[in-house]
């Protein structure tokens, strides 16, 4: 999946964007890094931190020409790995997925993972009330509120407490859920080799919800949600979905789905994932 883009072009002969609308600080072209003589670029990116603020200026006008906004963390002892880890050449398309199909293979390995590493009783309470048999998708919210603009409310509250000093990015893809893979964005590469088949649920969250991809890092991704869950019952469908997509955020930071949803999800309009 390779991106080609007339407005990163633009932005290669007028780096402020003046042409496109945009106003912006000093920054640069990152190319793909996959073999290959194409060599495309994938995304603008500033050079120094982005404040408070900088995600919500961009969106409209970026929306608008074709560039979707998102923060860039850099992680202590990774290095800049968007300087050698993005490579779309080896990502699916997410259109060639279906949502529940992945989730669905996704939870019978997360169980059948989880079964091998703990013991059986063990195994079966970090995924209660369920069981091994996948349990479909949680049903879709309500009313949302703006996803772009719970998008920028959550990109503010990342820069500091959550991200030390996020690099504002901007890349050319259609929806935000299928930004990991426009760059070829390799964080879950341990757990999910082909990132397209995230990018699926991601759009279905998308619809859902009203997610936004708001940040990624070497192994983490932050979502915004204008429609969290605002029941119990309703969390612990949302959390089905999130143990299958990312055990990790279960198994080592809650031991149980149940858990998970009652102090991760309910109500909570950013979502994050990380992958060991």
């Amino acid at each position: 999946m390779t991106t080609h883009s007339k407005p990163l072009v633009a932005l290669s002969a007028d780096p402020t964007g003046g042409t496109l609308g945009l106003s912006l600080p000093a920054g640069s072209l990152v190319s793909e890094t996959g073999d290959g003589p194409w060599r495309e670029p994938l995304l603008w990116m500033a050079d120094g931190a982005a404040m408070p603020g900088a995600w919500a200026r961009c969106q409209p006008v970026g929306d608008a020409v074709g560039l979707r906004p998102v923060l860039l963390q850099d992680e202590s002892g990774i290095g800049e790995w968007w300087g050698g880890g993005l490579d779309p050449g080896m990502v699916s398309d997410p259109g060639d997925h279906h949502a529940e199909d992945v989730l669905r293979d996704l939870w019978e390995s997360a169980v059948s993972d989880a079964e091998e590493d703990q013991d059986e009783e063990d195994a079966a309470e970090a995924i209660a009330p369920f069981t091994r048999r996948w349990p479909g998708l949680a049903s879709a919210g309500g009313a949302p509120a703006d996803p772009d603009a719970t998008a920028g409310d959550v990109a503010d509250g990342l820069i500091g407490p959550w991200l030390e000093s996020p690099r504002l990015a901007l890349v050319p893809v259609g929806r935000s859920a299928d930004l990991p893979a426009a760059i070829g964005w390799s964080g879950p590469v341990h757990y999910e080799s082909d990132v397209a088949r995230l990018c699926a649920v991601l759009r279905s969250w998308e619809d859902r919800f009203g997610a936004r991809v708001v940040a990624l890092s070497h192994a983490r991704l932050d979502v915004s949600v204008a429609v969290p869950p605002q029941s119990p019952d309703e969390a612990l469908a949302v959390a089905a979905e999130h143990f299958a997509f990312c055990p990790d955020n279960v198994l080592q930071g809650y031991e149980s789905i149940l858990l998970y949803a009652e102090q991760a999800l309910l109500g909570n309009a950013h979502w994050t994932f990380w992958w060991d």
